[in-house]
């Protein structure tokens, strides 16, 4: 069996149980950031230093989404034959952020709506001969309305 590995170190986890996105958090101010790319915190208002590593929640309300058609040109990756996938904004409610990513496989796009429970999961974006590389992605959940 091949090694799961990240496409991107350091945006998500699954080591530890139910899969995670990783954040930083400023100690001072409170305020969340995704992904956790520097060393201080961009609260305009706010002169905190190093952010805290912290994982977001693994659930938020879908925002919006759309559908994606056409490969992506390089050096990002892409099957070969092309796949069209879905791709949507998820809120988060306790970090007041919106992340976006890919739909899980086999989404109908159709019976998404608007404020609908979504799960973060992660699956596979492509396979080479020394591992399977992943992604994470929003799983449709529950119908609200």
């Amino acid at each position: 069996m091949k090694p799961r590995v990240p496409v991107v170190d350091g945006l998500f986890t699954e080591d530890a149980g139910p899969p995670a996105l990783l954040g930083g958090r400023c100690p001072r101010c409170g305020s969340v950031f995704f992904p956790k790319q520097w060393s201080f915190c961009r609260n305009p208002h706010c002169d905190g230093g190093p952010l805290d590593d912290t994982p977001l929640s693994t659930r938020g309300r879908l925002w919006s989404w759309t559908d994606n058609r056409y490969a992506p040109p390089p050096p990002y990756p892409a099957g070969d034959p092309f796949e069209p996938y879905g791709v949507a904004a998820v809120e988060l409610d306790a970090e007041q952020m919106i992340v976006l990513g890919q739909l899980a496989r086999g989404t109908d796009i159709g019976r998404l709506q608007l404020g609908q429970e979504m799960e973060l999961v992660v699956e596979p974006l492509f396979e080479d001969d020394d591992a399977v590389h992943t992604v994470w992605k929003w799983r449709a959940g529950s119908v609200t309305g």
